[in-house]
C-alpha cells in the first residue's frame, strides 16, 4: 500500500468511526435518556397512541420501539409488536424480555396487553401500523413466527439474540408487513442458525451479516444499510433518509 493509500484508508476509517461514535455520543449528553431510572417504579402505564380495541373493528397490526432501558438506551431501542384479530376487544404483544432466563423462563412472551405501555420511562413510537385485511392475513403467521422463534431460551444483549432479533424473525416470517426497523435496533442483524446470508427484516433485497456484528444490506424498504460492530448506518434514497447509530433514522420530508 503507498503512502497516500494507507493516508485514504486513514481518513476513511477515522471519518467511519467519527459517524458511528457521534450518535451514542450525543444521546449520552442529550437530556433524552434517563440513566438512573429504578426499572420497579419506572412508568408502564399507557401511553395513549394505540387505538382503543373496543372503537376499532378491523385487524390492527402495530409495531413499537421505545429507548431501551438505563443506559442501554444510548446506542439500542427495544421493540415489539401488537396485533388484534378483527372484531376483536383486546390486543395480544409479542416481544422478548431478557430476564427471563434467569428464571428458567422462555423469553418469548405473548400475552394480552395494552400495546402503547411506556418501557419503562420510555414512551415508544409506532413504526409500523398495518390495519384492515392486511392485518388479518398477517396476524395468524406473526404469532406461528413467535412459536417458530428458535431463541426461546436464549438470550444475549450484544450482538444478539435479543427482542429486535425476534421482530426481525417475524418480518422476515411475514414479509407482506415490509418491516423497517430503525438502525438504533441493535440485533435485528443477528440472523438466526448462524446463517450469514438472508433477506433484511423488511423481507425484501439481499442482507450478509456475520453474527450480527458486520454485514451489510440492500432493499427497497431498508434501503443501505452498513454495519460495524452492531451499529448501523445508511441512507435510505426512497423516503429520503438517513440513518445513525444511536440516534436513529432521521427523515428529509
Amino acid at each position: 500500500m503507498t503512502k497516500r493509500a494507507r493516508k485514504v484508508f486513514k481518513m476513511l476509517l477515522t471519518s467511519f468511526l467519527i459517524i458511528n461514535l457521534m450518535g451514542p455520543l450525543l444521546m449520552l449528553f442529550s437530556r433524552n435518556l434517563a440513566l438512573n431510572n429504578d426499572w420497579t417504579t419506572a412508568n408502564r402505564d399507557s401511553t395513549g397512541i394505540a387505538p382503543k380495541p373496543d372503537e376499532t373493528a378491523e385487524a390492527v397490526v402495530q409495531v413499537y420501539a421505545a429507548r431501551a432501558f438505563n443506559w442501554r438506551g444510548i446506542f439500542a431501542v427495544h421493540t415489539w409488536i401488537a396485533t388484534k384479530e378483527k372484531n376483536a376487544t383486546e390486543f395480544t404483544v409479542h416481544h422478548v424480555l431478557g430476564w427471563n432466563t434467569r428464571r428458567g423462563l422462555p423469553v418469548v412472551v405473548s400475552k394480552t396487553d395494552s400495546p402503547d405501555r411506556a418501557w419503562y420511562g420510555y414512551t415508544p413510537e409506532i413504526i409500523l401500523d398495518i390495519r384492515g385485511d392486511i392485518a388479518e392475513r398477517a396476524i395468524p403467521r406473526i404469532a406461528e413466527a413467535a412459536t417458530s422463534y428458535p431463541y426461546q431460551y436464549k438470550y444475549v444483549l450484544w450482538p444478539g439474540p435479543n427482542s429486535n432479533t425476534f421482530i426481525a424473525h417475524i418480518g422476515r416470517h411475514v414479509p407482506e408487513l415490509k418491516l423497517d426497523l430503525p438502525p438504533s435496533a441493535i440485533g435485528k442483524d443477528y440472523l438466526l442458525n448462524g446463517n450469514i446470508i438472508s433477506t433484511p427484516p423488511s423481507g425484501t433485497g439481499f442482507q450478509v451479516s456475520v453474527f450480527g456484528l458486520f454485514g451489510i444490506l440492500a432493499s427497497q424498504v431498508e434501503g443501505i444499510e452498513i454495519n460495524f460492530l452492531g451499529l448501523v448506518s445508511g441512507i435510505n434514497p426512497f423516503e429520503p433518509a438517513v440513518k445513525l447509530p444511536g440516534i436513529g433514522k432521521i427523515e428529509f420530508n
